[in-house]
């Protein structure tokens, strides 16, 4: 029952911090609140009224006396209640209303009949709050005919409730509003502690992170920016030393082709000078995965003109771009454009057309890229993905290179928060499925 409870809380409860903290703040001042207004309602408001309510049907029981009993002196007493009490009273000589003007669930109107009831019996009175706005009508029957009252609501209403009801609810939202400021101020560098990791989670270039709030969280937000500024580092280092060394590579391998031309053996000559091609490809690919770790500004692309751009640089009549909603996402353009040319470029390669279409969910981006070449083992998905990693079957996706693009692929569309999945296309091909985040 315990785990049921927990569970419903956590269903109906908000999930926010700002939110949890504001209920933490604001349910107790409601709670206390709402105490305080049914204690004085009860032991104050409510005593008061039968007090004046009970003082008020004395007054009229004395009225109805001399009415009954001394009606020569009625005259004088009438008066002497117009001017003391401000009633006004007239004489009817005919019967009670049949139609009910009092409020059943009104406290007021229940306190009213429980004295009229015990001092001048059931059926022998009527009653109306709501006939006029600020006057209560009340008719009795005396011996001979029934006597007309009308009084001020406020003989038998305390006029402190309103004040007292303001002057509760007044400074509960007040408070409320302060408390608001004070847990906004208190939750937004949590949540631009929260926005900066999922931007650099994401591959965005963290530029300015001020910590801010209090010391818990500063703490915290030094020591975010600190393990930012490492794996920057670390990443800077090993994108130097790689595309260091693969430049340092290409001079003898430059020398060693002047060599080559000199050479009078042209059989030797050209087995050397393929050899010596083959390693400026592999250090090619090496100098592309270094270019995918050096950081890039993110900027706004629009998915449409963004294929069409690339459908335009690769002028193959044979890769087609359907069209689809215009869809903009914050991404790092080069990154994806490397990204997109090798799927597109291999799909080319190993098939006879390629097939781009885009799509959008509730909040990510999903790019197809579909051929009708000869595919990939559905056994071989996740080690395509894999550094150097070459498939020796009818479909190799590097065959000039070091099984280094897709691993490049790969590490753009996870640094920006998305994933790839590979599967059969309608085509009989491989189809490449993209998917990146808002």
């Amino acid at each position: 029952m315990s785990f049921g409870l927990n569970k419903f809380l956590k269903i109906i409860l908000p999930k926010g911090l700002f939110y949890r903290s504001l209920i933490i703040v604001a349910a107790p001042i409601i709670i206390l609140q709402l105490i305080i207004t049914v204690v004085f309602f009860d032991s104050i408001w409510i005593k008061a009224n039968k007090g004046m309510t009970r003082s008020l049907v004395a007054e009229l029981k004395t009225l109805i006396d001399i009415y009954d009993n001394y009606q020569s002196e009625a005259d004088f007493f009438t008066d002497i209640y117009k001017n003391n009490f401000n009633f006004v009273i007239n004489e009817k000589n005919e019967e009670l209303p049949e139609i009910v003007g009092e409020r059943k669930f009104s406290p007021m109107d229940r306190s009213l009949r429980r004295e009229l009831k015990s001092t001048f019996g059931n059926g022998n009175y009527w009653f109306s709050t709501t006939k006029y706005k600020d006057v209560v009508e009340l008719r009795i029957k005396s011996k001979s005919q029934t006597i007309q009252v009308l009084f001020p609501r406020e003989k038998i209403a305390t006029s402190s409730v309103r004040l007292f009801i303001l002057w509760i609810t007044l400074p509960s939202f007040f408070l409320i509003f302060i408390a608001i400021i004070f847990l906004k101020n208190q939750t937004r560098p949590i949540v631009n502690l929260a926005k900066a990791a999922e931007r650099f989670g994401k591959g965005h270039y963290i530029n300015e992170f001020r910590p801010s709030g209090a010391s818990e969280i500063r703490k915290a937000s030094y020591e975010f920016d600190r393990m930012v500024k490492r794996i920057n580092r670390h990443l800077n280092q090993r994108s130097e030393m790689l595309s260091g060394i693969s430049h340092d590579l290409r001079t003898p391998l430059t020398r060693l082709k002047l060599q080559l031309e000199m050479l009078n053996q042209k059989e030797i000559s050209e087995k050397m000078s393929k050899d010596i091609d083959e390693m400026e490809k592999m250090l090619n690919d090496y100098l592309q995965f270094a270019k995918t770790q050096v950081q890039e500004n993110s900027v706004a692309i629009n998915f449409n003109n963004f294929f069409e751009e690339i459908v335009k640089n690769i002028n193959n009549k044979n890769l087609h771009f359907t069209k689809g909603e215009e869809i903009i996402l914050v991404a790092r353009k080069n990154a994806l454009i490397r990204c997109f040319d090798n799927f597109i470029q291999n799909g080319l390669s190993y098939g006879k057309n390629v097939y781009i279409s885009t799509n959008k969910t509730l909040n990510r981006l999903i790019v197809l890229i579909e051929d009708d070449g000869p595919g990939i083992p559905r056994d071989e998905y996740k080690n395509v993905f894999k550094p150097f990693y070459r498939l020796d079957k009818s479909r190799s996706l590097n065959t000039s290179g070091v099984g280094l693009g897709l691993s490049i692929s790969e590490d753009i569309i996870n640094s920006h928060g998305g994933n790839i999945q590979l599967s059969e296309s309608k085509y009989k091909g491989l189809q490449v499925k993209i998917s990146l985040p808002f």
